[in-house]
Protein backbone atom coordinates (compact mmCIF):
# COMPACT_ATOMS: atom_id res chain seq x y z
CA UNK A 1 0.00 0.00 0.00
CA UNK A 2 1.48 3.33 -1.12
CA UNK A 3 1.87 6.02 1.54
CA UNK A 4 -0.04 9.19 1.16
CA UNK A 5 1.80 12.08 -0.44
CA UNK A 6 2.94 14.80 1.93
CA UNK A 7 0.55 17.64 2.44
CA UNK A 8 1.36 20.63 0.21
CA UNK A 9 -0.56 23.76 1.35
CA UNK A 10 0.41 25.76 -1.73
CA UNK A 11 -0.88 23.10 -4.08
CA UNK A 12 -4.12 22.70 -2.21
CA UNK A 13 -4.66 26.44 -2.06
CA UNK A 14 -4.04 26.69 -5.81
CA UNK A 15 -6.53 23.89 -6.42
CA UNK A 16 -9.08 25.60 -4.24
CA UNK A 17 -8.59 28.88 -6.09
CA UNK A 18 -8.97 27.17 -9.46
CA UNK A 19 -12.12 25.38 -8.35
CA UNK A 20 -13.57 28.41 -6.60
CA UNK A 21 -16.35 30.16 -8.60
CA UNK A 22 -15.56 33.60 -9.93
CA UNK A 23 -16.58 36.49 -7.72
CA UNK A 24 -19.01 39.18 -8.92
CA UNK A 25 -16.14 41.65 -9.03
CA UNK A 26 -14.18 39.37 -11.37
CA UNK A 27 -17.20 38.91 -13.61
CA UNK A 28 -17.77 42.67 -13.75
CA UNK A 29 -14.16 43.33 -14.70
CA UNK A 30 -14.24 40.71 -17.44
CA UNK A 31 -17.51 42.10 -18.77
CA UNK A 32 -16.09 45.63 -18.76
CA UNK A 33 -13.04 44.40 -20.64
CA UNK A 34 -15.25 42.78 -23.25
CA UNK A 35 -17.27 45.99 -23.59
CA UNK A 36 -14.23 48.22 -24.08
CA UNK A 37 -13.82 47.45 -27.81
CA UNK A 38 -17.48 48.32 -28.41
CA UNK A 39 -17.10 51.60 -26.55
CA UNK A 40 -13.95 52.38 -28.50
CA UNK A 41 -15.75 51.61 -31.76
CA UNK A 42 -18.62 53.89 -30.77
CA UNK A 43 -16.25 56.73 -29.86
CA UNK A 44 -14.38 56.30 -33.10
CA UNK A 45 -17.61 56.27 -35.08
CA UNK A 46 -18.87 59.41 -33.40
CA UNK A 47 -15.69 61.27 -34.21
CA UNK A 48 -15.80 60.61 -37.93
CA UNK A 49 -18.05 63.53 -38.93
CA UNK A 50 -16.28 66.63 -40.23
CA UNK A 51 -17.90 69.94 -39.25
CA UNK A 52 -16.04 71.78 -42.02
CA UNK A 53 -17.97 69.66 -44.50
CA UNK A 54 -21.19 70.90 -42.92
CA UNK A 55 -19.91 74.47 -43.18
CA UNK A 56 -19.23 74.00 -46.89
CA UNK A 57 -22.71 72.58 -47.44
CA UNK A 58 -24.39 75.48 -45.61
CA UNK A 59 -22.25 78.07 -47.43
CA UNK A 60 -22.99 76.47 -50.81
CA UNK A 61 -26.69 76.45 -49.96
CA UNK A 62 -26.53 80.14 -49.03
CA UNK A 63 -24.90 80.98 -52.38
CA UNK A 64 -27.21 78.66 -54.31
CA UNK A 65 -30.29 80.34 -52.85
CA UNK A 66 -29.29 83.76 -54.18
CA UNK A 67 -31.84 83.54 -57.04
CA UNK A 68 -34.52 83.87 -54.34
CA UNK A 69 -33.38 87.45 -53.77
CA UNK A 70 -34.78 90.03 -53.32
CA UNK A 71 -38.32 88.76 -52.93
CA UNK A 72 -37.67 85.84 -50.54
CA UNK A 73 -35.00 87.03 -48.13
CA UNK A 74 -36.71 85.41 -45.15
CA UNK A 75 -36.89 82.02 -46.89
CA UNK A 76 -33.21 82.17 -47.85
CA UNK A 77 -32.18 83.05 -44.32
CA UNK A 78 -34.35 80.33 -42.85
CA UNK A 79 -32.99 77.61 -45.14
CA UNK A 80 -29.36 78.68 -44.72
CA UNK A 81 -29.48 78.91 -40.94
CA UNK A 82 -31.56 75.73 -40.90
CA UNK A 83 -28.74 73.90 -42.67
CA UNK A 84 -26.30 74.97 -39.94
CA UNK A 85 -28.74 73.94 -37.24
CA UNK A 86 -29.38 70.59 -38.94
CA UNK A 87 -25.68 69.70 -39.03
CA UNK A 88 -25.34 70.76 -35.39
CA UNK A 89 -28.32 68.73 -34.20
CA UNK A 90 -27.06 65.65 -36.06
CA UNK A 91 -23.66 66.00 -34.40
CA UNK A 92 -25.37 66.48 -31.04
CA UNK A 93 -27.33 63.27 -31.53
CA UNK A 94 -24.15 61.38 -32.47
CA UNK A 95 -22.33 62.71 -29.43
CA UNK A 96 -19.77 64.99 -31.11
CA UNK A 97 -20.84 68.25 -29.49
CA UNK A 98 -20.68 69.58 -25.96
CA UNK A 99 -23.95 69.54 -24.04
CA UNK A 100 -25.21 72.60 -22.21
CA UNK A 101 -25.15 71.65 -18.56
CA UNK A 102 -26.16 73.48 -15.43
CA UNK A 103 -24.65 76.96 -15.71
CA UNK A 104 -23.52 79.29 -12.98
CA UNK A 105 -25.36 82.64 -12.81
CA UNK A 106 -22.11 84.58 -13.05
CA UNK A 107 -21.30 82.98 -16.41
CA UNK A 108 -24.72 83.94 -17.75
CA UNK A 109 -24.21 87.43 -16.37
CA UNK A 110 -20.95 87.80 -18.31
CA UNK A 111 -22.86 86.64 -21.39
CA UNK A 112 -25.06 89.73 -20.96
CA UNK A 113 -22.37 92.19 -19.87
CA UNK A 114 -19.90 91.62 -22.70
CA UNK A 115 -22.29 92.44 -25.59
CA UNK A 116 -23.55 95.48 -23.67
CA UNK A 117 -19.99 96.79 -23.41
CA UNK A 118 -19.43 96.13 -27.12
CA UNK A 119 -22.78 97.29 -28.45
CA UNK A 120 -23.49 100.49 -26.54
CA UNK A 121 -20.59 102.49 -28.08
CA UNK A 122 -21.63 101.41 -31.57
CA UNK A 123 -25.24 102.21 -30.78
CA UNK A 124 -24.36 105.69 -29.52
CA UNK A 125 -21.86 106.77 -32.19
CA UNK A 126 -22.75 104.74 -35.31
CA UNK A 127 -26.47 104.11 -35.03
CA UNK A 128 -27.67 106.62 -37.62
CA UNK A 129 -24.67 106.42 -39.96
CA UNK A 130 -24.02 102.64 -40.09
CA UNK A 131 -26.27 100.44 -37.96
CA UNK A 132 -29.72 101.67 -38.98
CA UNK A 133 -29.01 101.65 -42.76
CA UNK A 134 -27.31 98.26 -42.47
CA UNK A 135 -30.22 96.74 -40.54
CA UNK A 136 -32.70 98.03 -43.12
CA UNK A 137 -30.70 96.54 -45.98
CA UNK A 138 -29.90 93.26 -44.25
CA UNK A 139 -33.54 92.54 -43.45
CA UNK A 140 -35.53 94.27 -46.17
CA UNK A 141 -39.30 94.10 -45.95
CA UNK A 142 -39.34 92.32 -42.58
CA UNK A 143 -41.71 93.32 -39.85
CA UNK A 144 -40.43 94.00 -36.35
CA UNK A 145 -41.89 90.71 -35.13
CA UNK A 146 -40.28 88.62 -37.86
CA UNK A 147 -36.90 90.25 -37.33
CA UNK A 148 -37.15 89.69 -33.58
CA UNK A 149 -37.76 85.98 -34.16
CA UNK A 150 -34.73 85.74 -36.45
CA UNK A 151 -32.41 87.64 -34.10
CA UNK A 152 -33.49 85.91 -30.89
CA UNK A 153 -34.20 82.34 -32.03
CA UNK A 154 -33.17 81.33 -35.55
CA UNK A 155 -29.79 83.03 -35.96
CA UNK A 156 -28.36 82.52 -32.40
CA UNK A 157 -29.44 78.89 -32.16
CA UNK A 158 -27.97 77.90 -35.54
CA UNK A 159 -24.70 79.82 -35.25
CA UNK A 160 -24.07 79.08 -31.58
CA UNK A 161 -24.63 75.35 -31.95
CA UNK A 162 -22.51 75.09 -35.08
CA UNK A 163 -19.60 77.51 -34.61
CA UNK A 164 -19.25 77.61 -30.82
CA UNK A 165 -20.72 74.21 -29.98
CA UNK A 166 -19.34 72.01 -32.74
CA UNK A 167 -16.55 73.80 -34.59
CA UNK A 168 -14.76 75.45 -31.68
CA UNK A 169 -13.92 72.10 -30.06
CA UNK A 170 -11.81 71.22 -33.11
CA UNK A 171 -10.31 74.54 -34.24
CA UNK A 172 -8.59 77.52 -32.66
CA UNK A 173 -11.06 80.07 -31.35
CA UNK A 174 -9.75 82.89 -33.58
CA UNK A 175 -10.16 80.68 -36.66
CA UNK A 176 -13.75 79.93 -35.64
CA UNK A 177 -14.35 83.69 -35.42
CA UNK A 178 -12.97 84.17 -38.94
CA UNK A 179 -15.12 81.35 -40.35
CA UNK A 180 -18.22 82.74 -38.66
CA UNK A 181 -17.49 86.16 -40.16
CA UNK A 182 -17.02 84.60 -43.59
CA UNK A 183 -20.39 82.90 -43.15
CA UNK A 184 -22.04 86.23 -42.31
CA UNK A 185 -20.49 87.84 -45.39
CA UNK A 186 -21.73 85.06 -47.67
CA UNK A 187 -25.17 85.23 -46.09
CA UNK A 188 -25.72 88.98 -45.75
CA UNK A 189 -23.76 90.75 -48.47
CA UNK A 190 -25.74 89.43 -51.46
CA UNK A 191 -28.84 90.93 -49.83
CA UNK A 192 -27.25 94.39 -49.58
CA UNK A 193 -25.03 94.18 -52.68
CA UNK A 194 -25.92 97.67 -53.88
CA UNK A 195 -24.75 99.20 -50.61
CA UNK A 196 -21.64 97.00 -50.57
CA UNK A 197 -20.47 98.27 -53.95
CA UNK A 198 -21.71 101.84 -53.52
CA UNK A 199 -20.41 102.56 -50.01
CA UNK A 200 -17.10 100.74 -49.48
CA UNK A 201 -16.31 102.58 -46.24
CA UNK A 202 -19.59 101.44 -44.70
CA UNK A 203 -18.90 97.92 -45.96
CA UNK A 204 -15.52 97.87 -44.24
CA UNK A 205 -17.12 99.10 -41.01
CA UNK A 206 -19.74 96.33 -41.18
CA UNK A 207 -17.07 93.65 -41.77
CA UNK A 208 -15.05 94.90 -38.79
CA UNK A 209 -18.17 94.95 -36.63
CA UNK A 210 -19.12 91.39 -37.66
CA UNK A 211 -15.58 90.19 -36.93
CA UNK A 212 -15.59 91.83 -33.49
CA UNK A 213 -18.95 90.28 -32.67
CA UNK A 214 -17.91 86.78 -33.72
CA UNK A 215 -14.59 86.99 -31.88
CA UNK A 216 -16.52 88.09 -28.81
CA UNK A 217 -18.85 85.09 -29.07
CA UNK A 218 -16.00 82.56 -29.30
CA UNK A 219 -14.17 84.29 -26.43
CA UNK A 220 -17.25 84.08 -24.20
CA UNK A 221 -17.68 80.44 -25.20
CA UNK A 222 -14.10 79.70 -24.18
CA UNK A 223 -14.26 81.69 -20.95
CA UNK A 224 -17.84 81.22 -19.73
CA UNK A 225 -19.36 78.31 -21.64
CA UNK A 226 -21.77 77.63 -24.46
CA UNK A 227 -24.92 78.98 -22.81
CA UNK A 228 -23.21 82.30 -22.06
CA UNK A 229 -22.10 82.56 -25.70
CA UNK A 230 -25.67 81.92 -26.81
CA UNK A 231 -27.01 84.69 -24.57
CA UNK A 232 -24.17 86.95 -25.71
CA UNK A 233 -25.24 86.70 -29.35
CA UNK A 234 -28.89 87.34 -28.53
CA UNK A 235 -28.09 90.50 -26.56
CA UNK A 236 -25.65 91.74 -29.22
CA UNK A 237 -28.25 91.20 -31.94
CA UNK A 238 -30.82 93.19 -30.01
CA UNK A 239 -28.46 96.11 -29.34
CA UNK A 240 -26.59 96.31 -32.66
CA UNK A 241 -29.29 95.24 -35.12
CA UNK A 242 -32.80 95.33 -33.62
CA UNK A 243 -32.78 98.69 -31.86
CA UNK A 244 -31.38 100.55 -34.92
CA UNK A 245 -33.95 98.75 -37.09
CA UNK A 246 -36.75 100.24 -34.97
CA UNK A 247 -35.42 103.79 -35.22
Amino acid sequence: MMPNAPFDPLENSADRQSNQPASPETLDSSENASEQPDAAMRAQYRGVSDPLFGFIIAAALSVGLMPLLPDNVELRYTLAWGALAGVSVLSWLLGNMERIGQERPDNLGWGVLYPVMLGIPFLVFLSQQVLAPAADRLFPGMTAGSLLAFLVFVMPIAETLFFRGLLQDQLAFWLVGLLATLWNILLFFPVMWGAVTGFPAVTVAIVILLLMMNLLYVYVRKRNGLAASWICQIVANLIILYIPFLQ
